[in-house]
């Protein structure tokens, strides 16, 4: 008889059971039949090897474990690890998606007042094709010692109010933990800047002194009725709270654009259903359009109802640009109605969430950049944008992110896991979880519980100061006295191996009121004549 026919019953998916078995044997063999001592830690391992290989043998759910029974489960424990051991062991300075170790790094080192400065020289490559890098001047300037802010609402408002260039971005209560908010809110007051509710309603979390945006979104979180519509009187007794400094009306959201969400009922507690408005135990879901308005021209007339019934607080809308005709059919009512917002946040599709379709999440919204050039031009064009403010939010961590961005049209920056990472995420990416490691993105108290909210409102304070400091050496590089006097001529990208061109040169703006004179460039003329006051929905094309 042939070797090979000897060893066919022990194939490799065979091997580490038959061992099993016969250690068993062996150890039960070493004991001599006293059944007293048969189950001795060895044979103990044997037999549950046993048990589990004969399981993985007879389930049907993974073909892995019915092919290789036992060992197969190796697999499944290094796609659990998979994360650590790619961040601990084998990622590099530069590597890691969406922040890499040396953003997150820098996050860590300035909220625990650490050394943030590196040593030998740039590691990443400046001759790549879309390096970027700031304009210095020789004339440059003394560092500014200014606490930087920008007023919004000058025009329409009876409270504007003066937000901080830096601030904390949407985020709710329900995707942050309890422990979280609150050292969120104290890091604010403290620190004097601001932080986005987000649509979960403003929790008794957020009441740590911090000024406040209270965020509106379609499910009307905190100001609804019991079927979910838009409540004013509940409204206007939540905004008249002192701590709330501005209203803002969530569109859209960078991460997932055009898609509601649904708390389920099981994750519905009490306190989540108080906070919110909505019934204990029943789906929490949030509607992708709003009921309140439906038209460009009803938005600006809700915003102007917002307004009064907060007694004259800046109010405005966030969004990810999508459709370029619907953000100038905005724009068109606005010159229609002679009404519009204090401020606009632009939102790009690279921002943050808790959970989001892999779809939504790659491939729908407008990025950050684009989507900030184009609502600051399209403001430029119909006259406005003296008079509406713009922040902007997605992947903003450093103070040349934030540069970058005022250079290309924003008034102020938010951030989110920013100041998650001053709060001790390690982006573990375990959000959807609710098994955040860190306490930070979860509703789990015990894990909650390790997130200290006074040592962490004070990384959160570090954090925002140091990033302020370094934004203040900047400018003062640049020779301004203020970072709003970045201008696109500031920066220049590396377009090829060959060339480079200023951010001027890449986004020409167009002429103020141009627009409305009929001046319209290419990038704007087709989406333009198709935008209408009346309507988000584009007129046919002809």
């Amino acid at each position: 008889m042939s070797w090979r026919l000897l060893l066919l019953p022990f194939t490799p998916r065979l091997v580490i059971l038959t061992l099993s078995v016969v250690g068993f044997a062996v150890a039960a063999a070493a004991t001599r039949g006293e059944w007293s001592s048969a189950f001795t830690p060895l044979t103990f391992v044997f037999v549950s090897l046993c048990a589990l290989g004969l399981r993985d043998l007879l389930q049907t759910e993974h073909a892995i474990l019915r092919a290789y029974p036992i060992s197969g489960h190796l697999r499944f424990l290094f796609e659990t690890i998979r994360p650590e051991l790619r961040q601990y062991f084998f990622e590099g300075n530069r590597d890691g998606r969406p922040f890499s170790r040396d953003r997150r790094a820098i996050v860590y080192q300035r909220a625990k007042m650490a050394i943030d400065k590196r040593p030998f020289g740039a590691e990443i490559d400046v001759y790549e094709e879309g390096y970027e890098w700031l304009r210095h001047s020789i004339a440059a300037r003394p560092v500014s010692g200014e606490d930087f802010r920008t007023r919004v609402g000058a025009a329409r408002c009876a409270r504007p109010y003066d937000i901080s260039l830096l601030n904390i971005s949407a985020m709710s209560f329900g995707a942050l933990g309890a422990n979280a908010v609150a050292a969120l809110n104290l890091g604010a007051r403290k620190g004097g800047f601001a932080q986005d509710t987000g649509e979960g309603g403003f929790s008794p979390y957020h009441r740590q002194g911090g000024d406040i945006v209270w965020q509106i979104a379609s499910g009307y979180f905190g100001c609804r009725t019991e079927k979910g519509a838009f409540d004013p009187e509940k409204f206007a007794a939540v905004a008249a709270d002192e701590q709330i400094r501005m209203i803002e009306v969530k569109l859209s959201q960078g991460a997932k654009p055009g898609h509601g969400g649904v708390l389920p009922g099981a994750k519905v507690t009490a306190e989540i259903a108080r906070i919110r408005g909505v019934p204990q135990g029943e789906d929490c879901v949030s509607p992708a359009t709003h009921s309140a308005f439906s038209t460009p021209i009803e938005l600006l007339q809700f915003l102007e109802r917002l307004r009064a019934l907060s007694g004259g607080k800046p109010v405005g809308f966030k969004l990810c640009l999508g459709q370029p005709a619907e953000f100038l059919a905005i724009c068109k009512a606005m010159v229609e109605t002679k009404l519009a917002p204090d401020f606009i946040v632009v939102d790009g599709k690279e921002g943050g969430t808790g959970s989001a379709p892999m779809e939504f999440m790659d491939h729908v919204g407008m990025p950050m950049r684009e989507g900030l050039v184009f609502a600051h031009h399209a403001l430029i064009g119909v006259g406005l944008r003296d008079s509406i403010r713009i922040g902007a939010a997605g992947q903003i961590v450093t103070a040349f992110d934030m540069a970058r961005a005022l250079a290309l049209g924003a008034d102020w920056c938010n951030s989110g896991r920013g100041f998650m990472f001053a709060l001790g995420c390690i982006q573990s990416q375990s959000c959807h979880t609710d098994r955040c490691p860190t306490g930070v993105a979860t509703q789990d108290k015990s894990r909650g519980r390790a997130l200290v909210v006074a040592d962490k409102a004070e990384r959160v304070r570090n954090f925002h100061r140091a990033t302020m400091i370094a934004l203040a050496e900047l400018a003062a590089a640049a020779g301004l006295d203020h970072p709003n006097g970045f201008e696109p001529e500031h920066f220049c990208r590396r377009v090829s191996a060959q060339e480079t061109a200023s951010f001027a040169d890449l986004h020409p703006a167009p002429a103020p009121g141009s627009f409305l004179a009929g001046e319209i460039d290419a990038r704007f003329s087709a989406a333009w004549r198709r935008a209408r006051a009346e309507s988000f929905r584009p007129a046919a094309t002809t």
